[in-house]
């Protein structure tokens, strides 16, 4: 079994898969398990999230600023009104991961959170409710879970496409949802107070 935490090329202690390159190492740092709390930035990284489905996640990092770019700064609506040659537009685009049926999944999802938001009134207290309305503390790092599962089904419910267990709980655990930093990891207990504001 791979040791959860190991350390770095700057002698820190950090969770082993950040070690494996400079910006999985500044994303670590900066921005993994940190509480989100803007609804549409938490669309925005759903959005990478499904994009991540079956590559791994240092080919979306790599490729954010051009996803943002192409995407409009994932502003849902404008994605909404995307139409089949904006689609033809992004397909063409190499910059991003290029497959067509996520392209599309991101329009329909873009159009699936205008709907929960419009419904619910906002998005990120509609998603907490499957995590018991508090963030969960874990640091095991498994690869889903009850909530993901849970989260999983209402996202689906609610026409969001590419949004299956493994993607809800990687969303989860970048977003401040789960906490899975593990125990020895340097930003283990700063993201466990942030996650108690």
């Amino acid at each position: 079994m791979i040791d959860p935490v190991s350390i770095g090329p700057d002698g820190i202690p950090r969770c082993t898969w950040a070690n494996a390159s400079a910006s999985l190492r500044k994303y670590h740092d900066q921005e993994w398990g940190v509480p989100v709390h803007d609804d549409v930035a938490l669309f925005g990284k759903l959005i990478l999230d499904t994009f991540q489905a079956g590559l791994s996640w240092r080919v979306i990092l790599d490729k954010r600023p051009a996803f943002q770019e192409a995407f409009d700064g994932f502003d849902p609506v404008r994605m909404a009104r995307y139409d089949e040659r904006r689609i033809a537009e992004l397909m063409d685009n190499a910059g991003i991961v290029r497959n067509r049926a996520k392209i599309h999944a991101a329009v329909n999802n873009a159009r699936a959170y205008l709907e929960v938001v419009e419904r619910e009134g906002a998005f990120r207290p509609w998603l907490f409710r499957w995590t018991g309305g508090q963030p969960l503390i874990d640091g095991s790092c498994p690869t889903t879970s009850p909530e993901a599962e849970a989260m999983s089904r209402a996202l689906k419910d609610a026409g969001f496409k590419f949004t299956g267990p493994t993607v809800c709980y990687a969303f989860m655990q970048a977003t401040g949802f789960v906490m899975d930093h593990p125990p020895g990891c340097c930003r283990r207990e700063a993201c466990m107070a942030l996650m108690q504001r």
